[in-house]
């Protein structure tokens, strides 16, 4: 018997994926049905789908999951889940209607639709408040819709969706690029549990990267290390906002950085597909369900964790695990529960004086002797060709985040809030 933690849902691993016969035959099926364009985040959707990562979906989200969700992080029949998982059209379609997914030409799956509900404005907002609005400095009604449209991608993806949400059941054609372009990095959720499994792991870690990793980033992997069996350092390969530095160099330079500074036996380098919604304290929340699925028990939460400009509290997505349903053993049926729960890290830091990695919990010494250290700090330095201090990266991952730079022939402007700058210690 497994000593990791159960798939989320109670239902092992839901995988979508058709493979063989049945996958040529859906195929061949696909090119005769009404075909319906879908966005990069519904195509990294539905390869979660496909390969087990959103367990246990296995379709988009009715209005009822949408609206239990947004509300009360709950789907219909009882399931813990932060963030919906709906899919947006414009086109004419029923239910009944058997239709293929399609994204720039190629089809990534089928689905019959059970459900056809509007999204008005007033929707589309009212999930945008319950979703992305945190307790930061921008969190008041007034101030967070008059920088949000502007300023957080997240809101911003919502309020463009069309006019209807589609839900019901898929089958999944393909994973798309990831398989071939990062081959031995996108490893699926019954891969890393067999590694896991492998390695004689049970209590496992893992690391939500989106950035380059900097040396923040290795301690708190470091730390989780000294307390569990092993560490997944796992990186989003999907889409990211304008700015930010493409999957295939981060994935270079956290080559790097494992094969000079970690043992290797305790660490495995994988990536997932999904999009970056930006959610704050709830996309913490996603990060620890859909990691369970994928063997891990310990999600690694930091500053800030999947945050955007100063939207969210430095510690909210910490907070937030305190707050949901289930968080104790109030569940009735524990398998709908979250159980891979958060390794909560404080604000971490170089300090000269210290003379090493430290945190507020550790370090009795004021600002002026830190290296404070943050993505889009580093991301500001390097885009505009200024010197990286000390002790913020290793020089081996910053020699191949220069050369990148150095290759860019238009640069996208990097802003700085108070969490990135330092300015919020």
């Amino acid at each position: 018997m497994s000593k990791l933690v159960a798939p989320h849902g109670g239902k092992g691993l839901v995988c979508c994926l058709l493979e063989g016969a049945e996958l040529a035959a859906e195929q061949k099926k696909a090119e005769g049905l009404k075909k319906i364009e879908i966005s990069g985040r519904a195509k990294g959707d539905l390869i979660m789908m496909g390969c087990g990562g959103f367990s246990p979906l296995n379709g988009f989200m009715k209005k009822a999951d949408w609206k239990g969700v947004c509300e009360s992080f709950l789907m219909a029949d009882g399931t813990f889940w932060p963030v919906p998982v709906t899919l947006d059209v414009d086109e004419d379609v029923k239910v009944g209607d058997e239709i293929a997914l399609v994204r720039k030409g190629e089809a990534y799956a089928t689905m019959k639709i059970e459900e056809v509900y509007e999204m008005t404005d007033d929707d589309k907002k009212w999930e945008c408040e319950k979703v992305f609005k945190g307790e930061g400095e921008e969190s008041a009604d007034d101030v967070f819709w008059k920088v949000a449209l502007e300023d957080h991608p997240g809101v911003k993806m919502v309020m463009a969706q069309k006019k209807f949400n589609i839900a019901g059941p898929v089958k999944v054609l393909s994973e798309g690029e990831y398989p071939e372009q990062y081959k031995g990095v996108y490893l699926r959720p019954a891969e890393t549990r067999a590694a896991f499994e492998e390695k004689g792991w049970s209590i496992v870690s893992a690391l939500q990267l989106r950035n380059p990793m900097h040396r923040s980033h290795e301690f708190l992997a470091k730390i989780s290390i000294e307390v569990c069996d092993g560490c997944l350092i796992h990186s989003l390969i999907g889409n990211l906002k304008p700015g930010d530095i493409p999957a295939d160099v981060r994935v270079k330079a956290i080559d790097t950085l494992v094969e000079k500074y970690f043992v290797k036996d305790n660490v495995i380098q994988a990536g997932y597909p999904l999009d970056m919604r930006y959610a704050g304290p709830r996309e913490g929340l996603l990060h620890a369900t859909f990691r369970q699925n994928y063997g891990v028990n310990r999600m690694l939460i930091g500053r800030d964790h999947a945050g955007v400009g100063d939207f969210y509290g430095l510690f909210e997505a910490q907070e937030i695990f305190d707050k949901i349903p289930y968080a104790t053993e109030a569940c009735p049926e524990p398998g709908k529960a979250l159980l891979c729960q958060p390794m909560k890290i404080d604000w971490t830091f170089y300090c000269y004086k210290c003379d090493g990695m430290a945190s507020l919990r550790t370090c009795p010494h004021n600002k002026e002797e830190r290296v404070i250290l943050s993505g889009t700090k580093l991301r500001k330095a390097l885009s505009d060709g200024a010197e990286v201090v000390d002790h913020f990266g290793r020089e081996e991952v910053l020699v191949i985040l220069r050369a990148y730079y150095e290759g860019l022939t238009e640069k996208v402007e990097v802003k700085m809030q108070g969490a990135a700058s330092g300015d919020a210690m």
